[in-house]
C-alpha cells in the first residue's frame, strides 16, 4: 500500500511557517508526529515512514531554522520548538499524537511531553539525550566557530562519520551526500545506537532510567541517526510503544 502524501504549511503563534509532510491513514489509526535532528529536516523519517505506510496517521515536518521552514532570527529555545509542534497539531486538527524525536528532535519530544502532557499520548526518543554534560556549551562554541570560520560544509566529513557507521556510510554514497545538503508522559521508551558517539547509551540509560518507563533499547551495529540507518528498530520500538498506549488507554 502507498498512501497519498500532502505537503503542506502551519503557522505559529509568533508567525514562522512550518512545512510539513502528511502520510494520512484510515481513521482510528495511531497518530504520530516525527521530528528530526540539528541541521537536518523531515526527511530523516523518510525510511520510517514508508516501513508504516498505511498503518498510522503521520506528520513529519521542518522545525524552524531548517528544511522548508521558516528561518527567523534566534535565539531559539526547546520549549520554543515544543510550542511549534503544539501550534502544528492545533493546525492539523489533532488533539494528541505519539511523538517521535531523534537527536535535537528527541530534546524536542521531550519539551513537549513536559509542557504539553496532555497531547502526547506516547513519545519515542531515539540518539537523544537529557544532559550533555558539563563539557557541552564549551564543544559546541567550538563547532559554532569552525562552522562561521569555515562554514557548514566544513563540519560534514565528521558529522557523518558520527551519525553513521562505516560499512552503511561505504555502503549507501548517494545517502551520504544528501544527508550533506521524571514530567515526561507515559508511556515512553528511549532507543540509541550501539556505537552513537554524540549521544552514547550511557546517556540513553540515564534517560530511561529518568523517565522510569523502562530500560534503553540498544541498537547493535548503529551510530547516531538510527531513523535512517536502522530504521527497522525505530518501527519495532514504536510498534511495541504504540500497544503500550492503546492497552493503557482501555484499561
Amino acid at each position: 500500500m502507498t498512501t497519498k502524501t500532502i505537503h503542506g504549511e502551519a503557522r505559529t503563534r509568533d508567525g514562522v511557517t512550518l512545512s510539513f509532510t502528511r502520510y494520512p491513514a484510515e481513521k482510528g489509526t495511531p497518530r504520530i508526529v516525527f521530528v528530526h535532528s540539528l541541521a537536518l529536516d523531515r526527511s530523516l523519517w523518510s525510511r520510517v515512514t514508508e516501513a508504516l505506510d498505511g498503518r498510522a496517521d503521520m506528520v513529519a515536518y521542518d522545525c524552524r531554522g531548517h528544511g522548508r521552514s521558516g528561518r527567523p532570527r534566534g535565539p531559539y529555545t526547546t520549549a520554543q520548538f515544543a510550542d511549534d509542534l503544539a501550534d502544528l497539531l492545533d493546525h492539523l486538527g489533532w488533539a494528541d499524537a505519539a511523538v517521535v524525536g531523534c537527536s535535537m528532535g528527541g530534546c524536542v519530544a521531550q519539551a513537549f511531553a513536559s509542557r504539553h502532557r496532555g497531547r502526547t499520548c506516547a513519545a519515542l526518543f531515539v540518539d537523544t539525550t537529557a544532559w550533555y554534560g558539563t563539557a557541552a556549551a564549551q564543544n559546541w562554541a567550538t563547532r559554532v566557530a569552525a562552522a562561521r570560520e569555515r562554514d557548514l560544509r566544513s563540519l560534514v566529513p565528521s558529522q557523518l562519520a558520527r551519525w553513521f557507521g562505516d560499512t552503511f556510510r561505504e555502503a549507501n554514497p548517494e545517502l551520504m551526500s544528501r544527508r550533506a545538503a521524571s514530567t515526561i508522559a507515559h508511556p515512553a521508551a528511549v532507543l540509541v545506537g550501539e556505537n552513537d558517539q554524540a549521544t552514547p547509551p550511557a546517556m540513553a540509560k540515564d534517560l530511561a532510567e529518568r523517565i522510569g518507563d523502562g530500560a534503553a533499547v540498544v541498537v547493535p551495529r548503529t551510530r547516531h541517526l538510527t531513523p535512517l540507518e536502522n530504521p527497522g528498530a525505530v518501527v519495532g520500538a514504536l510498534t511495541d510503544l504504540l500497544e503500550r498506549a492503546a492497552e493503557r488507554s482501555h484499561s
